[in-house]
């Protein structure tokens, strides 16, 4: 039995751990990598922030204050799960992250934006990039993951049901019967630790920031392999700091969140020089 979750238009889903019903290899061997796309959007300035490659792993620049949302696409003709963590804690419960935990179902073809902590099934506490010793992580005691952001993608499960006439055919677990949980997994933060903080003071995190309204329920979710089919991680810090690690992130900070037509006002056309 799992969970269904409706975020705004698109439908999500709120699932617990599962047994494996397959081999990984198996589950990997028909899936395309990269079918599902993670995107991270700037909600206060409105764009979606670039992602920069270095040495194998992928960048965005936070800027300190902005609330941000994760945008998860399924390029797929199927239904996937998409586990997720911030600074290596779940986003639905809070828990330190492992990707046998709760998630959200993405709907063939389907898209949604998770902007948040999940405190209920129908609020959310926004993420905002903030410093170090004010993240969410190191406030619950876990400040060892900060700067990550993840999503281990999963298959579904066709599962295999008996005929009356002894004959076998494949049903998708999405045909299942679903059951409402009305259930809230809401995390509650902690003190801060003192140690580790010196030097990654200047260091950026994800806060737990104001609620909002986001709805979500139950739904039935069959795991196809216990090993995520993909995982997809993308880093974030201040420029300053993506620059000094030698991430080529450009010789100026993030852009303006669109352009101006007419940037300037009151002039007449000067001769040329």
């Amino acid at each position: 039995m799992q969970t269904k979750w409706k975020y705004g238009a698109a439908i999500a889903a709120f699932i617990g751990a599962m047994s494996a019903m397959a081999v990984a290899g198996a589950a990997q061997a028909h899936w395309p990598m990269e079918r599902v796309s993670v995107d991270i959007i700037d909600r206060t300035d409105g764009r979606v922030l670039p992602i920069y490659t270095h040495e194998g792993r992928r960048y965005v620049v936070g800027k300190p204050g902005n609330e941000y949302a994760i945008r998860v696409r399924n390029g797929g003709s199927e239904r996937a799960l998409a586990v997720m963590s911030v600074d290596g804690v779940n986003v639905i419960t809070g828990d330190t992250a492992s990707p046998s935990q709760s998630g959200y179902v993405l709907d063939a073809h389907g898209s949604f934006e998770i902007a948040g902590w999940r405190t209920s099934q129908s609020r959310t506490a926004a993420f905002f990039f903030t410093t170090l010793a004010n993240s969410y992580a190191t406030r619950t005691g876990r400040p060892d993951n900060v700067g990550v952001i993840g999503v281990a993608v999963f298959r579904e499960r066709a599962r295999v049901v008996q005929q009356s006439g002894g004959r076998m055919q494949r049903q998708d677990s999405r045909d299942a019967p679903r059951e409402e949980v009305d259930r809230a997994a809401a995390a509650s933060p902690a003190p801060a630790p003192d140690s580790a903080m010196a030097e990654k003071k200047s260091q950026l995190g994800t806060g737990y920031g104001r609620s909002e309204t986001s709805y979500a329920q139950y739904t039935d979710f069959q795991r196809a392999s216990d090993t995520p089919t993909e995982t997809i991680a993308i880093y974030y810090d201040s420029y300053e700091n993506l620059l000094a690690q030698g991430v080529p992130v450009g010789r100026t900070p993030i852009a303006r969140a669109r352009p101006e037509p007419f940037p300037d006002w009151g002039h007449f056309a000067p001769p040329p020089r």
